[in-house]
């Protein structure tokens, strides 16, 4: 049986077109990965994406994850709440075409709908506009969290694709 699934690309062009979310108490914090650790975009992957259908890489060696991680075109960036984890976000940055790709965004299950996304969303493309793309783009679909789409509509992100495609 297969399953339709919507998918919508979205793109932002400017900083100024952020419509940021309010900032979070003291106890939030987005702090760049560095050093890469591939154990933690491994687990948010997991975890996050179980609920998502995020199933490309669940047979992944761990020497394909270092690979990956390791990329100096990745950049990887981790919420946490003091020293707990709560999420992340992963920037590819294609330079080729002075872009950046919103990869992976999301949140632990325990941490969603409570407005974190979308100050994760912001964070999100503010690290991305300190590399002075031309734009940011990410793509989502009706797989993803039922806040997903909306939460890239309400920062200021506008569809430029969408297709429908069989799962």
């Amino acid at each position: 049986m297969t399953k339709k699934i919507e998918r919508n690309y979205l793109e932002i062009n400017s900083l100024a077109e952020l419509n940021s979310s309010s900032t979070l108490s003291d106890d939030y914090q987005v702090k760049f990965l560095s050093p890469v650790n591939f154990e933690i975009n491994k687990f948010f992957y997991k975890n996050i994406g179980k609920n998502h259908n995020w199933v490309d890489r669940l047979s992944w060696t761990n020497n394909q994850w270092i690979k990956y991680v390791s990329d100096e075109k990745l950049e990887t960036f981790v919420l946490k709440k003091k020293e707990d984890l709560v999420g992340y976000f992963e920037l590819i940055i294609h330079r080729d075409k002075n872009e950046i790709e919103i990869a992976y965004l999301g949140l632990l299950e325990e941490y969603q709908n409570k407005k974190l996304g979308s100050y994760l969303l912001s964070s999100a493309i503010k690290n991305s506009f300190l590399n002075n793309p031309k734009r940011v783009w990410v793509h989502t679909c009706s797989l993803d969290h039922k806040n997903a789409l909306n939460n890239y509509i309400s920062r200021g992100m506008k569809i430029f694709k969408k297709e429908t495609i069989s799962l």
